[in-house]
């Protein structure tokens, strides 16, 4: 593992991609695409959630100049997509870690963004971080996962503390942040694959997802990056970083789950030498 330490480049400045958008058929459904820029070898992203809107992660446009293995698949099989970057940020870096184990695909370089290699210690690691919560918030939070009332707003609020401290540090959230985390999220998709608590326990499918031993058979050029104050711990993104033959791992000192929000221009600049690095070996 090489420890790189993040800086901005004062140079970029983002332009103005070419985009267009439209619906893919995959198995059991359709998911929804958008693509922005021309040229030079694609970088397809995923988004986490499960179940996010993909708007979150709307800045790494700036780079420009989904729901199974299978999805994956037909994306890029559609897009024609023969070279490709991969990144996955959260429950996307699952999906695109799984993608790679599973298919053994042909691979520029992948991004895992906050994506550690082991859910149950995932899970444990998060409420670790809930204890250090002030007490009254900690109390609304047991009492209403004790009566599996979470849809209301004093658990919402609640949860908010710990998302504002773990998830994105910003005072002001970017609107794609709150479109992403508004009506909708913790339904579907994420009750199916985590359940009805960000904190566990997971009773969907996720439950008990670990490729931790599996690391080493992840062979193509790796980038992994978390937040200082990530609810996903830097000391267990470390682990998937050691684990990976040859990664690099980048920490964002001022960051939490969404560096690439937080640290914006910081996290592109990251990114984008990593990408310019594996495009020349």
């Amino acid at each position: 593992m090489a420890r790189i330490r993040p800086h901005a480049d004062h140079r970029l400045r983002p332009q103005i991609p070419t985009v267009s958008q439209g619906t893919i058929a995959v198995p059991g459904g359709n998911v929804y695409y958008r693509t922005q820029g021309s040229g030079g070898v694609p970088l397809l992203c995923l988004h986490g959630g499960p179940g996010m809107s993909h708007d979150y992660i709307a800045s790494l446009a700036d780079l420009a100049d989904e729901r199974s293995v299978a999805e994956v698949v037909a994306v890029r099989q559609s897009l024609g997509l023969e070279r490709m970057h991969l990144f996955g940020n959260s429950w996307g870096g699952w999906l695109a870690m799984q993608y790679v184990l599973d298919r053994q695909p042909r691979l520029e370089s992948l991004t895992i963004s906050s994506s550690p290699p082991s859910v149950e210690r995932a899970v444990r690691e998060m409420n670790e971080l809930r204890r250090q919560l002030p007490d009254d918030v900690q109390r609304v939070l047991d009492d209403h996962e004790a009566r599996s009332f979470f849809n209301c707003p004093e658990y919402t609020a609640a949860v908010m503390v710990f998302y504002k401290r773990h998830l994105c540090r910003l005072d002001r959230w970017p609107e794609g942040v709150e479109q992403a985390l508004g009506p909708g999220f913790g339904a579907g998709p994420y009750l199916t694959m985590w359940g009805p608590s960000e904190f566990g326990p997971v009773t969907g499918n996720l439950a008990g997802w670990d490729i931790t031993d599996r690391l080493a058979e992840i062979r193509v050029p790796t980038l992994v990056t978390v937040g200082r104050h990530d609810e996903m711990r830097p000391e267990h993104m470390a682990v998937l970083a050691d684990g990976i033959p040859g990664a690099e791992f980048a920490i964002f000192e001022e960051s939490s789950h969404m560096a690439f929000v937080e640290e914006r221009e910081t996290y592109v600049a990251t990114v984008r030498r990593f990408l310019e690095s594996a495009d020349r070996a």
